[in-house]
């Protein structure tokens, strides 16, 4: 075996760098270091040979005198000297041993550009290099290796500053307990400190640095508390483990729900509830005799509940402070004098509209970044490798933690597969022609259904307001909830049954169809219900606090529609589980059904949307909802429910959710109540805009009082007129919230063609090292005939023929008419592909 040559990296280091972090525009000399050593390690692979296995010469071909290996299935067969050549690369040579060793060689030459003097990296041990014919450290006998390497790193660590030192350590792939322990014997190694060196670990430094660390272990430590104090953390990973990323989009969903009414109540409490409770209203002048508490108000939202901060009615119009404290003389205060009011009419008006803009900037921003994330790449393609080797968590030690994550990642799989076998799976003509005609009959049963809930809706509505019920019939307020919950729950299960006889070849289409029928009827049964609020309700209630009764029939329909959903989780999944098991013997499970349960959850949040200007306390009765409707639908679900049994991949389910929460939802409420606002006259008894035509006419007051309380505050009148009054301001924030909107698209829409041309191009470069290699090979074996008839001209035999092409290698062991690296530069460019 050859001896190790000598190899000494002469980088010239200049002054004043000891101390210094790496510069980045000294990575070339990296490179060159690096380079060399690939060199030298070719070189030596040479000489020792590579484990290749050969294949014998077969008797047909006498003459053939290079050897070959078998290849794969279909695939070229290369010559040895052609392996020989692509096993020099760069790409087949380093890599072969611990990530640890090439650490150490990238901070072995970081820290030649440090220090004065250069070792010799010939002198190092083999088996600390990266070789061919290593694959494992572990398979080296010589277990005195790794001591050496780790006393050469101890030492190489002695002769760096405190921050080199803490730098390197910080660079190596290697586990806290190995850096820990080199540490500690960088530092229990010096001995005595003398000079310089001395002085970077001494007590002060030690408890410096013990300072440090143990406020970085509080910061993880706070972190990591953050990280799963997060509301239902584990709940959704145990969920997505089990029923996959579909079932999971709902409760995510749910959260989302969640936190929009936080944001949304947070603001009226502050400035609506919070203000008007610590300030009550006068009591009417005959005083109303006090409500008992029945129950029934919970159902109903009256009674003892109508004359509070719940509702509309409650909130005075008159200022909540005094302008100016009396004078001591007992005369009243001067017009003008003081600070200015807190005008309640004013903060009702402005507090409901700031969060409605704050709610609608938020659902836009969601939306656009839940856009970006489930469309910015499009496709699957690798996906299914990156899941396999990338997705496990090393950072997991408990059992608990590791059966989530296993559920996890076979779900994806699962999904990922099946989302590859329908886009591969064949489709017949005939099939589909028959496929299309039992869809159209479909969807036209289901246009149909809707379209008589609607109009069933709007006859019982009538027939309420021709028989309104009285004080002591309170119960009879809750028909028309009762009917409208009975329509929604059972027109679901219509269109579920007739999905079953569409047959759909994608479960993601099927969830898209039944989300657009149940959006359908929602739709047309709450315009029919805005109808009947504002255009049949107001007018018959004149004289009457008509947005109390507003509030309260929306309260209604918020509690009705909670109990449906229990009802319809009870008995949908609890009850069939039950009688499937039991009386028709079965084992299967029912599936979740996302559509109808997701636009449940839109359908709430439209009323209370709806209904947050006359009950500003809505918000909270929904928070309320959604926190005991997620632990009944994942205790229902984990009990009564399996996995679907199609499994698909619901890469863009949230990005729906939040647009139909968005468009049809959100727009639709604030529609209605701009409506409200504008143009319906409020009640002339209650509220705080009974003295008023509209609502909107508070803002109007207000400018002419801040007119009148003096020129310091002139500026206020100016800026109402300018940014509410002028339709041009909010032309312009309308249009730049869609060129907001717009601009994110199109970002989204190029960084999926660039991804995309990135793809095309690792393509590509595939397939150009493939064509190199075969032309490589090409080359060598033109070459290799023309001396093999050459030779068998001149009467040379093959015997004759091998000793020459083992003679013919050079000193360091490469044969001089062979292609090499060295003499093919574009060659040593190649990276083989794994």
């Amino acid at each position: 075996m050859a001896q190790p040559l000598p190899l000494v990296l002469n980088a010239p280091e200049r002054e004043g760098e000891q101390d210094q972090e790496p510069s980045p525009n000294e990575e070339s000399e990296v490179h060159d270091s690096f380079h060399q050593l690939i060199q030298e390690q070719s070189l030596r692979a040479a000489e020792e040979g590579l484990e290749l296995r050969p294949l014998t010469r077969t008797p047909r071909d006498p003459g053939h005198a290079h050897q070959t290996l078998p290849g794969p299935k279909g695939g070229p067969v290369y010559s040895a000297a052609t392996l020989r050549v692509l096993a020099s690369m760069p790409s087949r040579t380093i890599g072969r041993s611990r990530g640890a060793i090439i650490s150490q060689y990238y901070n072995r030459t970081v820290r030649l550009r440090h220090r004065s003097s250069r070792p010799v990296l010939g002198n190092v041990t083999r088996a600390a290099r990266p070789s061919l014919r290593l694959y494992d450290l572990e398979l080296d006998p010589a277990s005195l290796e790794e001591d050496e390497k780790r006393s050469l790193l101890v030492k190489e660590l002695q002769g760096l500053s405190v921050a080199q030192r803490d730098h390197t350590l910080r660079e190596m792939p290697l586990s806290l307990a190995e850096k820990r322990w080199l540490r500690e014997e960088s530092w229990a190694s010096r001995g005595k400190p003398r000079g310089r060196q001395g002085r970077g670990v001494s007590c002060c430094s030690r408890l410096r640095y013990a300072c440090i660390l143990g406020l970085h272990s509080l910061g993880l430590l706070l972190l990591s508390g953050l990280h799963y104090g997060r509301p239902w953390h584990y709940a959704l990973k145990q969920i997505g483990g089990q029923f996959g990323s579909s079932v999971l989009s709902y409760f995510l969903f749910l959260k989302t729900l969640l936190a929009f009414n936080a944001l949304l109540l947070l603001p009226l409490l502050a400035f609506i509830v919070g203000v008007q409770a610590a300030f009550p209203p006068a009591p009417p002048d005959p005083p109303r005799p006090a409500a008992s508490f029945t129950g029934l108000e919970l159902l109903t939202g009256g009674g003892c509940f109508t004359h509070t901060v719940m509702y509309y009615g409650y909130y005075s119009n008159t200022t909540l402070n005094q302008p100016c404290a009396p004078p001591q003389d007992g005369s009243q205060c001067s017009a003008g004098a003081g600070s200015l009011p807190y005008s309640m009419p004013l903060a009702y008006l402005f507090t409901i509209g700031a969060a409605f803009f704050i709610t609608c900037i938020t659902l836009v921003y969601s939306m656009s970044r839940s856009f970006g994330e489930s469309y910015r790449v499009g496709s699957t393609k690798g996906i299914h490798a990156l899941t396999v080797f990338c997705s496990w968590d090393y950072k997991v030690t408990q059992k608990w933690a590791s059966r989530v994550q296993q559920d996890g990642i076979r779900t994806q799989l699962k999904e990922l597969l099946a989302e590859w076998q329908l886009r591969s799976s064949p489709r017949g003509a005939c099939g589909s022609v028959r496929r299309g005609l039992a869809r159209g009959l479909a969807w036209l049963l289901c246009l149909g259904t809707s379209l008589g809930c609607a109009v069933a809706v709007l006859t019982f509505s009538e027939v309420t307001i021709q028989s309104p019920g009285t004080g002591s019939q309170e119960a009879r307020l809750l028909a028309l909830p009762l009917v409208v919950s009975l329509l929604n729950l059972g027109a679901p299960y219509l269109f579920r049954g007739l999905a079953s006889l569409e047959q759909h070849e994608s479960p993601v289409l099927e969830v898209y169809v039944a989300i657009c029928r149940n959006l359908i009827l929602k739709l047309a049964v709450l315009a029919v219900l805005c109808y009947h609020w504002l255009g049949r309700r107001v007018a018959s209630l004149q004289g009457r606090c008509w947005e109390d009764f507003v509030g309260q029939e929306l309260y209604r329909f918020t509690v009705m529609d909670f109990f449906f959903t229990l009802l319809d989780t009870l008995f949908g999944e609890l009850v069939w589980r039950l009688f499937s098991e039991k009386q028709l013997k079965r084992r299967r499970k029912p599936e979740f059904d996302i559509a109808k349960n997701v636009l449940d959850l839109i359908y709430g949040q439209t009323l209370v949307w709806l209904g947050v200007l006359f009950s500003p306390l809505l918000p909270a009765v929904q928070i309320l909802r959604l926190l005991l409707l997620f632990y009944i639908k994942k205790a229902s679900l984990m009990a009564n429910c399996q996995a679907p049994r199609r499994a698909w991949l619901a890469s863009h389910m949230s990005t729906v959710f939040l647009t139909l929460l968005c468009f049809p939802a959100f727009l639709g409420a604030t529609v209605f109540l701009c409506y409200v606002i504008w143009q319906v006259k409020p009640s002339a008894t209650c509220g705080p805009f009974r003295t008023l035509d509209s609502m909107y006419e508070a803002g109007t007051v207000w400018v002419r009082r801040l007119e009148r309380a003096g020129p310091g505050a002139s500026w206020l009148p100016w800026l109402h007129y300018h940014l509410v009054e002028n339709t041009l301001f909010v032309f312009l924030v309308s249009a730049l919230l869609l060129a907001v909107i717009y601009l994110n698209i199109q970002v989204v829409k190029g960084q999926r063609e660039v991804i995309c041309l990135l793809k095309e191009q690792i393509r590509n470069e595939g397939e150009d090292k493939i064509f190199l290699i075969n032309k490589l090979h090409s080359v060598y074996e033109k070459r290799e005939r023309s001396r093999a008839s050459r030779n068998q001209g001149a009467g040379v035999s093959p015997a004759a023929l091998a000793d020459e092409g083992d003679a013919c290698r050079d000193g360091e062991g490469h044969c001089r008419h062979a292609w090499h690296p060295r003499s093919a530069p574009h060659v040593t460019a190649l990276q083989a592909e794994t």
